[in-house]
């Protein structure tokens, strides 16, 4: 198959028009030499005969009209690949290009549709006034003879061809969806900043590489093997995750697939399975697990290394960056931003987050018109779930949280005062001062913050430090995240087949319905008895131990955004129709977190899979959850379909929340493993069904969310 290009003529066709010519030349050769000859007989016969007198000048020709000018030949029509296929391949090819849109439904691929993407690789111009440029019809060929002929195989043995198939199948699990910025008409202050903030984005991907253990391992990729470039750059490592693809022996970006040997504990300790609980139960467990450091092994003794000397030279480039993007502000309105970059320039020359958190808690939607955090935060990336992996969020605020934020401001204490009843003693309702969440519209997300696939909706934070056990950390609400056409047409594709056709009737998956339950999640995070809550002296982390103990709190946010719903419409606070888009909204979340299966390929519990499977098993249990075996699908083709009862919820989301709660208030290890057993580990009905939900998730390839800005 071939790309359309203006009228080019064959190799035969040149040949042809080469004889033709050669043809033509010597007809002209023969027809000027016929001529020189008659000339000169011509003038041998004028010697003998008398002159004549000359003929009278004949008139002179008029001059030949000038040549129509030609056309240009046509732009060739880059439409040999759908546009779904196009966005595939381009992925499979490493290429930091993506079609947006077909807009006006040419089914061609038009200069103002495609956007280039941030990338491990800086991306060529792609377009340049207002046409494709070399580079990409080049590219655009290259995709061509992909889709035509596949990838190629020759000279491969058997292991590395089943190597890249199943890297394939690792990237085909994830369907690009794009977060676009367009900053070319922003001031020249905010495009410094910008700049500045996306040269930060890249090294703390390097931080978070050495945190992972991936760090140099994309040397070892083969060069003509793009599509493990690819699956390097969106897993952040050689590793598969993808629920089909991360127990195959084969799935690798690296050839002879490597262990995966987290960073910040010694190699030698990671060979036995049990070393976190080993590191638990040994007497300098706190300063060995304090989640600011990394642990190294020096003369067969283990000492916690502060990141600050761990990572020292990209530590040190970082805080370079952030002190420029603080100099670059004059505008008096980003002083608290500017306050925050400066806190944050310093935190990476010393490790004193909790200094930084205290400017960052005052930054809000009023002050600012920009979100980062940027840092060493969450725990669940690594096997202990002790340690904070650096990551940074960088977003425009949107100031539709202001409506929220005044809706839930007035009654957030008696929110407090509600799971404060339900967890019961010793628990006691505390005074909360937690910002209710910003909306943020995502640039870029970089280390721990972007993952392979999906995304972290919303952030409660900080985690440690004065300014979280007082109540003062800022929640924020990604809502441009997962929100494009692809995205929704797939969740609702995915959806139809798990819920049954009158069910389905009722369910919205668009953004505010999504966004009420981040919002409440969220506030739940900072309502009752959190992470840092306290039982004879102990910690959760102490108390259950990290995975566990991390599991319990998104289990209590996740059923607060549930119970909450219902509960703010019975106060007249939310319309009571969408409080209930909303509880459907949550169960369709939770199918996408069983979908993922309950652990790793390493054998590390999913905590949202766990939390989500606790949640839905209870709600069987209550009846505000039902499966017909029988009845099709809304999709009119799977058989067996859940229902929701929307009656029953309320009541079911209120018990589950008092076992949460209860369980956290009372440090009760006990109740939290049979509640962990019952929903996740027993055999019977639910983890069969919990089979049916995997399935039929696993169907639909889970949004990968990519970025381009444009400076």
């Amino acid at each position: 198959m071939t790309m359309p290009l203006p009228n080019t003529p064959s190799r035969a066709s040149l040949a042809a028009r080469a004889s033709l010519a050669a043809r033509a030349s010597l007809a002209a050769r023969a027809s000027l030499a016929a001529l020189a000859a008659g000339a000169a007989l011509a003038a041998g016969a004028a010697c003998a005969a008398p002159h004549p007198a000359p003929p009278a000048e004949p008139p002179r020709a008029a001059p030949p009209a000038p040549a129509a000018p030609q056309a240009a030949p046509p732009a060739p029509r880059f439409d040999q690949i759908p546009r779904l296929d196009f966005n595939r391949i381009a992925v499979e090819l490493d290429l930091p290009l993506f079609w947006i849109s077909d807009r006006n439904s040419s089914g061609a691929v038009e200069p103002d549709e495609v956007a280039a993407l941030w990338h491990h690789t800086t991306a060529p111009a792609w377009v340049a006034s207002g046409a494709f440029t070399p580079a990409f019809t080049s590219a655009y060929a290259a995709m061509v003879k992909i889709k035509a002929e596949g990838h190629p195989r020759a000279g491969l043995d058997d292991a590395e061809k089943r190597r890249r198939d199943a890297v394939l199948a690792e990237l085909a699990a994830g369907r690009p969806s794009l977060l676009r910025s367009d900053l070319r008409g922003a001031s020249a202050e905010d495009r410094a900043i910008v700049g500045h903030l996306l040269e930060v984005a890249e090294l703390i991907e390097q931080i978070h590489a050495k945190q992972l253990g991936s760090a140099g391992m994309a040397d070892k990729i083969p060069a003509d093997d793009p599509a493990s470039r690819a699956l390097f750059w969106r897993n952040q490592g050689p590793w598969c995750e993808q629920p089909r693809t991360q127990s195959d022996p084969s799935c690798s970006a690296v050839p002879g697939n490597p262990p995966r040997i987290t960073g910040v504990y010694p190699a030698r300790l990671q060979q036995d399975k049990k070393f976190c609980a080993a590191l638990e139960a040994r007497p300098d467990q706190q300063a060995l697990l304090s989640p600011f450091t990394a642990v190294v092994e020096q003369g067969g003794a283990l000492r916690a290394v502060p990141y600050s000397e761990a990572y020292r030279p990209e530590m040190e480039a970082v805080s370079r960056e952030l002190k420029a993007a603080a100099e670059a502000i004059q505008s008096p309105g980003e002083a608290a931003f500017k306050a925050y970059l400066l806190a944050a320039a310093q935190a990476f020359l010393d490790n004193r987050w909790e200094v930084a958190d205290e400017p960052w808690a005052k930054m809000n939607a009023e002050n600012s018109a920009w979100y980062l955090r940027v840092g060493p935060d969450e725990t669940y990336w690594e096997p202990c779930s002790r340690k904070a992996g650096f990551h940074m969020s960088f977003a425009r605020i949107n100031q539709e949280s202001l409506t929220w934020q005044r809706k839930l401001d007035p009654v957030k204490a008696d929110m407090e005062a509600a799971f404060a009843a339900l967890a019961g003693a010793p628990y006691k309702a505390r005074k909360v001062a937690f910002h209710l969440p910003d909306f943020i519209d995502v640039v870029v997300n970089a280390g721990d913050s972007r993952g392979a696939t999906g995304g972290t909706a919303g952030q409660s934070l900080p985690n440690w430090g004065p300014v979280a056990t007082e109540g003062r950390g800022r929640t924020v609400a990604m809502v441009n995240l997962l929100q494009d056409d692809d995205t929704r047409a797939a969740m609702r594709e995915v959806t139809a087949s798990l819920l049954c056709k009158t069910t389905m009737e009722s369910v919205s998956l668009e953004r505010p319905v999504a966004t009420l339950s981040t919002v409440l999640h969220e506030a739940a995070h900072n309502l009752g008895p959190t992470h840092n809550h306290k039982v004879r002296g102990k910690t959760e982390s102490e108390i259950y131990g990290g995975g566990l103990a991390s599991m319990l709190e998104e289990l209590k946010a996740q059923t607060g955004a549930l119970y909450f719903s219902g509960w703010l419409a019975q106060r007249g606070v939310l319309d009571p129709a969408l409080a209930r888009m909303s509880e459907a909204r949550d169960v369709i979340w939770a199918f996408g977190q069983i979908g993922q299966g309950m652990y790793t390929a390493g054998g590390e519990p999913r905590p949202y899979a766990h939390l989500a499977a606790i949640q839905l098993g209870s709600l069987l249990d209550a009846g505000a959850l039902g499966f017909h075996r029988g009845e099709v699908a809304a999709n009119g083709t799977d058989k067996g379909c859940f229902s929701i009862q929307a009656d029953k919820m309320p009541a079911a989301a209120e018990a589950l929340a008092r076992t949460v709660l209860g369980i956290k208030a009372r440090g009760d290890k006990a109740g939290a493993l049979r509640l962990r057993d019952t929903y996740v580990e027993k055999e019977g009905a639910w983890k069969a069904l919990r089979g049916v939900i995997e399935e039929r998730m696993q169907r639909m390839p889970s949004g990968s969310v990519i970025y381009a800005i444009e400076l």
